[in-house]
């Protein structure tokens, strides 16, 4: 077997080509295709085609709260670790864990939920305006549902992408009923990886029209 070593930008140029020749003819917007086809880039799954679900505002109300430099948390540091944070930080956008506030644990322990549903809510005043990336805690997306429906203030985007086979499906099946933007996938797939491409795809965008 033989290879030519290629740059990781020609890399990735030659994964998206691949990607759009494989797909052919979709009905996703020129908005919207470039999240799609860096959750399929990630996760080597065309499946996303026929599950990945947007509110109609989702990029843009992603994009508008990158620019203007908003608070991001992320149910997990895996998910925190695969954010391009130099693209962030060109924006002034600072991503943070739900689960380092010290008081997490003890919050959990004490209300008999798990780290991240606690981490979530004592997270949420800070991300009003924000954006909320979960990829791997369906307890997060549905303590963040819970208090939305109790009248907590919005964030300006969700990405929700929780995996696994308990709450992960139908956490995201009621996030994607939600009149909040958001960007989600429906059934058991997801994962970390997978919203860190979406949160990645936005900033990409965020930062065409930003100067460097």
């Amino acid at each position: 077997m033989t290879w030519t070593p290629r740059l990781p930008q020609e890399i990735e140029a030659e994964s998206f080509r691949r990607i759009d020749a494989q797909v052919g003819a979709h009905t996703f917007s020129l908005e919207v295709w470039p999240v799609v086809r860096r959750m399929i880039h990630t996760s080597g799954d065309v499946g996303y085609l026929e599950t990945v679900r947007l509110h109609p505002q989702a990029v843009a109300a992603g994009i508008e709260a990158m620019r203007r430099g908003c608070a991001m948390g992320t149910d997990t540091r895996m998910l925190l670790a695969g954010i391009s944070t130099g693209r962030l930080c060109r924006l002034g956008v600072e991503p943070f864990c739900i689960l380092d506030a010290p008081e997490v644990a003890q919050t959990a322990l004490r209300e008999g939920t798990t780290r991240t549903a606690a981490g979530l809510e004592l997270a949420l005043p800070k991300l009003a305006g924000g954006i909320v990336a979960i990829g791997n805690a369906p307890t997060a997306l549905l303590r963040l549902l819970e208090l939305l429906a109790a009248g907590a203030p919005a964030p300006a985007l969700v990405v929700g992408l929780p995996v696994g086979f308990v709450n992960a499906a139908e956490s995201k099946e009621a996030l994607s009923k939600q009149n909040c933007p958001y960007i989600t996938a429906l059934g058991p797939k997801g994962g970390s990886a997978v919203a860190a491409a979406v949160i990645n795809a936005l900033a990409v965008m965020a930062l065409e029209e930003v100067p460097s």
